[in-house]
């Protein structure tokens, strides 16, 4: 009998557990994937979205930002402005993206192609100097040639960062004297550095320029 004492809550602690097991949970009233529908005329119980839905974060209002066109044509300019922070980024996104291929120079002479594969053309050619800046959002977007697309790697503003960035690299291999600022050296003094040579892991430690050391003379 005190057995039974003793059973008897948890035994009314299961039956109500299992009096809420229900298979409503697993016979739901709805539609497999691709099923027969027939309260559909065409007997699809998968539906199209109405006209004019769009996707959130798919409202592509700004056509030139995610294309890069205008009509059909490339355009050339930068659908905002660029400045150190933009340049910044686009440099650490072609660092990572582009310059296996193409190099950190954008001659071409990338990894890759040192291995063998199909080496891309050289952003310093006559033709890449005069492309429009559109032309290089669309080769990124939709890819060209053995080139294949990055718009899944790589948001759109990213994208254009990088188109930036390549001008700057341009400029930085075809620059002449009407280019440089007035009362900078050219060509410019080259970093000194201190301290142990930097390894593959480790970068190097730049000397403060000469300027700055003898200001910060007593």
């Amino acid at each position: 009998m005190r057995c039974f004492r003793r059973l008897l809550p948890a035994g009314l602690l299961l039956v109500c557990g299992l009096s809420g097991c229900r298979q409503d949970m697993h016979d739901q009233p709805r539609y497999k994937p691709l099923a027969k529908s027939d309260f559909f005329p065409d007997l699809r119980s998968a539906r199209s979205p109405m006209e004019g839905t769009v996707a959130r974060g798919q409202l592509h209002e700004d056509t030139y930002f995610y294309t890069g066109k205008i009509g059909n044509s490339p355009g050339d300019y930068m659908p905002f402005p660029v400045n150190q922070d933009v340049l910044a980024r686009g440099r650490e996104r072609f660092d990572i993206y582009c310059s296996p291929c193409h190099s950190r120079l954008g001659d071409g002479n990338g990894m890759i192609p040192q291995r063998g594969f199909r080496a891309p053309p050289s952003y310093h050619t006559e033709r890449l100097r005069k492309a429009p800046l559109g032309y290089f959002f669309d080769v990124m977007t939709n890819g060209f040639g053995a080139m294949p697309e990055y718009a899944s790697q790589i948001l759109p503003g990213d994208r254009w960062a990088i188109v930036a960035y390549i001008r700057a690299l341009q400029l930085s291999q075809n620059a002449t004297s009407a280019d440089v600022p007035a009362g900078q050296a050219v060509p410019s003094q080259p970093p000194e550095f201190r301290g142990e040579p930097p390894s593959g892991a480790t970068l190097p430690e730049v000397q403060p320029a000469r300027e700055e050391r003898e200001e910060r003379k007593p």
